[in-house]
């Protein structure tokens, strides 16, 4: 696309511009984004030199998928609004889901207690002072049961933030479900099983990486043979984000971990058609709305392509990058919290005019507490607002043709192709985070933001600006203590009415497996329906591969 405004660009820089500029010095002399990519002043047709608009955009629900995925998007229907809960014990997180599809939320999305997520039982010494702190307490299939009591589960789509003790909780949900009669073949989900962000971001793995990488394989596979509807993995840039990487960065590591994953379950000899329709993406959406529009853009093109050239899939729906996002965390603040509500605002936009599958939208109050009612009322509110009142939900890919947007989605895609050729110099990621690589990446990308903060270089908003100094009172919820001991006395209560030779039975089987080539799921799902719990599981597991120590620490 030649136009000649590039000439005029710079005419007009050189004459106008540089006049006004010399006589009143400009807020910002130099503007870069996130991922460190220089920001012009206006943008032309010329900088989207050789522009193909077939190539690099076509039309939504076609190759290279830059506009949706969806032919309809959301003029077919609004996408699912998710909020993320998890508190306390099983029955306390079964109200709050309750509350809110009462309120219009459309799919559950659980946040697990750092016991369950690191394979410990809540009477696990280990476990002491954190049962049912940051999400909520599961140890058994009976504390499953109580966490979707009234909730029919061939009707609601369940997300689960889960990782190194994915295919147990999966078991769980599954024997749940035969509970109340609904097949295997009918549940809707996800379970986010992302073991490599883990170790390169979060921190809740156990085992070493290749029995980690073997367990994530065997959920893909299983849930491709018996579980049709329900995606196997989430493959998260949200916690590469949240630990400080650019949006660059997340694209990268998320794409490359993606990569990984593809290739390790078809060494198992499966079709690259069979999975990766199922394959589905977590990001986070920051503040910088016109960037993040532009990363979504830009990892759905690099998907499609990385499939269909890279690993020859041949359909579209394995070259369709589906995403659901999370607005920031990490953006919150502790002072003047009700800032989070616009903060959240500008990135729940961003996500759906980037198109985004599925929605959470964060509390105001998350850098205070676990949310209040009233706070994820207003988050779900924020969404219903941009989805029926705001109208950018009425047109497919509305910032399309921007010469921003596109020059920034065109920017952030070889600036994310360059990092993963990095990492797949390295030998992909599994050995590039062996090495500390891609944790020692992300590092130096929060410390850069860290210091642009600190020298009021990066602006926040009632914390290095506009700060009042006034002390402000919120209420804020407090998960009663003793629900920790009350969660400690059900699982003992429960472990006492269990056939001690059963459960032993059960364990030797687990371990027997563990040492072969087989899939675990369907020794997970017998194992739960026998009454085995998380840790105990995870604990049979460790007697045979034993735990993960990062050496790069």
């Amino acid at each position: 696309m030649d136009t000649g405004s590039g000439n005029l660009k710079n005419q007009w820089k050189e004459t106008k511009l540089k006049k006004v500029v010399d006589k009143f010095p400009p807020r910002l002399k130099d503007a870069k984004t996130t991922s460190d990519i220089d920001i012009d002043w206006i943008y032309t047709p010329d900088d989207l030199e050789g522009f193909d608009y077939l190539r690099e955009l076509g039309f939504p629900g076609e190759y290279p998928f830059t506009r949706g995925v969806q032919p309809t998007m959301y003029r077919g229907r609004l996408w699912t609004m998710r909020q993320y809960a998890g508190m306390a014990d099983a029955e306390m997180t079964n109200k709050r889901y309750l509350f809110l599809l009462e309120k219009g939320q459309t799919g559950l999305s659980v946040a697990f207690d750092l016991p369950t997520q690191l394979g410990l039982d809540s009477d696990d010494p280990r476990s002491l002072g954190e049962v049912g702190k940051v999400g909520v307490a599961i140890d058994s299939i009976e504390d499953m049961e109580t966490l979707f009591n009234q909730i029919p589960l061939d009707k609601v789509s369940t997300s689960m933030t889960i990782n190194a003790t994915a295919g147990i909780l999966l078991a769980m949900y599954i024997a749940v479900a035969e509970k109340q009669n609904v097949t295997q073949d009918k549940l809707q989900g996800t379970v986010q099983n992302d073991i490599l962000k883990e170790y390169a971001a979060r921190g809740t793995y156990i085992y070493p990486a290749v029995p980690s990488m073997r367990l994530t394989g065997d959920l893909i596979e299983y849930t491709s043979k018996f579980v049709p509807h329900w995606n196997p993995i989430s493959i998260s840039g949200y916690h590469i984000r949240e630990a400080g990487s650019s949006a660059a960065q997340e694209i990268a590591f998320t794409l490359a971990n993606a990569r990984s994953y593809v290739k390790s379950v078809l060494a198992r000899g499966m079709d690259v058609d069979d999975f990766a329709p199922r394959l589905s993406f977590f990001f986070a959406a920051h503040n910088n709305l016109l960037e993040e529009v532009a990363k979504f853009r830009a990892a759905r093109r690099i998907w499609a392509r990385m499939m269909k050239e890279e690993f020859s899939a041949k359909s579209s729906k394995s070259m369709c990058l589906r995403f659901h996002t999370q607005t920031g965390g990490v953006t919150l603040t502790s002072k003047q919290p009700l800032n989070n509500i616009v903060r959240v605002t500008v990135q729940a936009l961003a996500a759906v005019m980037g198109g985004t599958q599925s929605l959470h939208t964060n509390s105001y109050d998350e850098a205070l507490c676990l949310p209040t009612e009233d706070a994820v009322t207003v988050a779900l509110r924020t969404q219903q607002i941009v989805g029926y009142e705001s109208g950018v939900a009425d047109t497919i890919d509305p910032l399309a043709g921007s010469y921003f947007v596109e020059s920034m989605t065109n920017d952030l895609e070889k600036a994310a192709l360059a990092i993963m050729d990095e990492v797949e110099k390295k030998g992909g990621s599994v050995k590039a985070i062996e090495e500390g690589h891609i944790q020692r990446e992300i590092h130096k990308s929060a410390y850069k933001y860290q210091q642009d903060m600190e020298s009021g270089d990066k602006v926040v908003v009632g914390v290095n600006k506009f700060a009042t100094g006034e002390k402000e009172r919120f209420e804020v919820l407090k998960i009663d203590p003793s629900l920790e001991l009350k969660q400690v006395e059900k699982l003992k209560a429960f472990k006492e009415k269990r056939d001690p030779q059963t459960v032993a039975l059960h364990l030797e089987k687990i371990r027997e497996v563990a040492k072969t080539d087989n899939n675990m799921l369907p020794v997970f799902v017998e194992a739960v329906k026998a009454g085995l719990t998380v840790g105990e599981i995870s604990n049979a597991l460790r007697d045979v591969w034993g735990e993960y120590v990062d050496r790069n620490n």
